[in-house]
């Protein structure tokens, strides 16, 4: 080794004090982690997702006051086919530890230099009643829009999209990046049309979800024949055996190409990746993407304009191993990312 460079190592970092760090962009993303020369414990305390501030609710109303960014559990799993139980993915998400605060890829800590924080989960008056509860969901983000804060939120099952896009794109239809397992364009089921199984045909009838600025990325499973909305609207539709086939690079490029420069949302069902990744889940389905893949996707839609997203199909129980939810916080702390690199196109589309 060279000793002139081993000498000017010592120098510099041999006897320097605990919590050092030299890099000024690595320095910043240290504050939010150190207090002087001690590391704050990421198991000790209240969960948020991430850490972030809590902002409990008052009188049933979330507290917005100058955020920009919102952390939102929506706790709600009436609309499931299969197995019942990602009601519980708000609490497994944000019990995850090993995320953050900085994306080595995206080169963000997103923290930084904005306002954001963990305002709990949506009060919904009845437990039992899914059309009452896509009120109250609606009605919350309707708040969470005229408040101008960018939401991310995590559910519970997938029905919870529809009254967050009906919320978000009243008046000026929303571009969808979807990753999932299914379409979930499927028509009315056992007399109930609000099931997790068919948000986004409901979304476009609605008139809040453009279909020719959505693409569904990752799609499998024998259920295939109940999706014909999909090519019928105009979706883009990439199978998951088209990701392998294609590379990260060519669905990056298409996804750009269907939502162009508008507004638009993300959408994650864990169900997207293969349930060696995600066994906890209600739907699962053999044959999916990667963790690394789905995150590379994500990370290609850096500087667009997306306007909130949900991580949803958390299903904590049938996972052992916490693999899973530790998927579900990392997907939703790259759309984090997204969201605040996103700020100067949100501007230039006057979102």
């Amino acid at each position: 080794m060279d000793q002139n460079k081993l000498r000017a190592l010592r120098e510099k970092y041999g006897s320097a004090p605990e919590g050092t760090i030299f890099d000024p962009d690595f320095a910043e993303v240290g504050k939010q982690i150190f207090r002087g020369a001690r590391r704050l414990w990421p198991f000790a305390g209240i969960s948020t997702f991430l850490d972030a501030p809590y902002r409990p609710q008052q009188d049933d109303r979330p507290d917005l006051d100058g955020l920009d960014y919102a952390f939102i559990g929506v706790p709600m799993d009436l609309g499931v086919t299969n197995r019942a139980g990602s009601r519980l993915g708000p609490r497994a998400v944000r019990a995850v530890e090993r995320i953050g605060p900085y994306e080595h890829n995206l080169k963000i800590a997103p923290l930084a230099d904005c306002a954001a924080a963990d305002v709990g989960d949506v009060t919904m008056r009845s437990r039992y009643d899914l059309v009452s509860c896509h009120e109250d969901i609606e009605a919350y983000f309707d708040g969470v829009r005229a408040a101008g804060v960018v939401p991310l939120a995590i559910g519970g099952d997938h029905s919870i999209s529809l009254p967050i896009l009906k919320a978000l794109g009243r008046g000026r239809p929303l571009g969808l990046v979807h990753i999932d397992a299914h379409c979930d364009t499927s028509g009315p089921y056992e007399g109930a049309k609000f099931h997790h199984g068919g948000p986004f045909r409901q979304a476009v009838l609605e008139g809040v979800l453009d279909p020719e600025r959505t693409i569904q990325i990752g799609i499998r499973g024998a259920a295939e024949y109940l999706w014909e909305f999909s090519y019928e609207s105009g979706m883009t539709v990439v199978h998951a055996e088209q990701v392998a086939r294609l590379g990260i690079d060519a669905v990056v490029a298409k996804a750009k190409a269907v939502i162009g420069d508008q507004p638009f949302y993300v959408s994650f069902d864990v169900d997207s990746l293969d349930p060696a990744f995600a066994p906890g889940t209600g739907t699962p389905e053999i044959g999916g993407l990667t963790s690394l893949e789905a995150i590379e996707i994500l990370r290609g839609l850096a500087g667009l304009a997306m306007v909130g997203g949900d991580v949803v199909e958390v299903a904590p129980q049938y996972d052992s191993t916490t693999n899973t939810a530790h998927a579900a916080a990392q997907i939703l702390f790259t759309m984090f990312c997204l969201a605040r690199l996103a700020e100067p196109a949100r501007k230039r589309a006057g979102w």
